[in-house]
């Protein structure tokens, strides 16, 4: 990955936050951003105290100024990104659809899909003279129905995948490639937080899984490296399952 300019949204916690590390350890200069600036910078620090060059800045994905000026901060800094990771998302509200406020939808909206166009428009705007790989995180969500009271979720990560395939045909001939993670649960420490208020929820989650285990960030972070590099440039436009089976049938 040296000297390979890294940008990651949703960098702050969870998988963002791995995957920080994970090109910081191989030599890229990521910049990361989140909307949390006491964890951001946190994170920074830990990361060049383990000899590696991260900067953070803070950002919020629904806010399109914010994401445009972190593009260009990015770029003054190194230079055009080599790869972006968009993986900046959140289920907002579980419940049934009838039941949702038209707030509650356009906020779930706003954050998973709306977020991703905010930064593949201005990712491949700074792109577009040099190529580059574009991961977007969506879910096993975004390739099949869920009956769990997330419909804004569920089309959220499909519109993901949409845009995804549509943006990696639009910049092909720009050497542009795009590509979505399709992952399932992942132990993080908010959803382990989450489901810790659950007794036998995530025994029951990882019963259900085919592997009959819920993925770490460990699990995914060899994938992302793997798209992020010369390594997959034939790959544009596809949904990767990296879900441990579930979506297989």
């Amino acid at each position: 990955m040296k000297p390979k300019t890294i940008l990651i949204t949703g960098g702050t916690s969870g998988l963002g936050a791995a995957a920080a590390r994970a090109f910081a350890a191989m030599g890229a200069r990521v910049i990361f951003c989140g909307r949390r600036l006491a964890t951001g910078l946190q994170l920074e620090t830990s990361i060049r105290a383990d000899g590696g060059e991260a900067t953070f800045l803070q950002a919020d994905v629904t806010n399109e100024q914010q994401v445009e000026q972190l593009v260009n901060e990015t770029c003054k800094l190194y230079g055009p990104p080599d790869a972006a990771f968009n993986n900046a998302g959140a289920n907002l509200y579980t419940g049934p659809l009838e039941q949702m406020t038209s707030r509650q939808f356009s906020d779930t909206m706003t954050l998973n899909l709306t977020g991703i166009f905010h930064a593949l428009k201005y990712e491949i705007q700074a792109m577009k003279a040099t190529g580059g790989s574009i991961i977007n995180t969506a879910s096993t969500a975004g390739v099949k129905g869920v009956g769990q009271g997330i419909a804004a979720y569920v089309a959220a990560k499909h519109g993901v995948i949409g845009l995804t395939k549509a943006a990696a045909l639009e910049q092909a001939r720009n050497g542009i490639r795009v590509n979505a993670l399709v992952v399932s649960a992942i132990q993080t420490e908010q959803w382990l937080q989450n489901v810790s208020s659950k007794p036998g929820m995530q025994e029951k989650i990882a019963a259900a899984m085919p592997l009959g285990m819920i993925s770490t960030v460990e699990d995914i972070i060899p994938t992302i490296l793997f798209l992020a590099s010369e390594q997959s440039t034939y790959i544009t436009g596809a949904a990767i399952a990296v879900d441990g089976g579930i979506t297989a049938g």
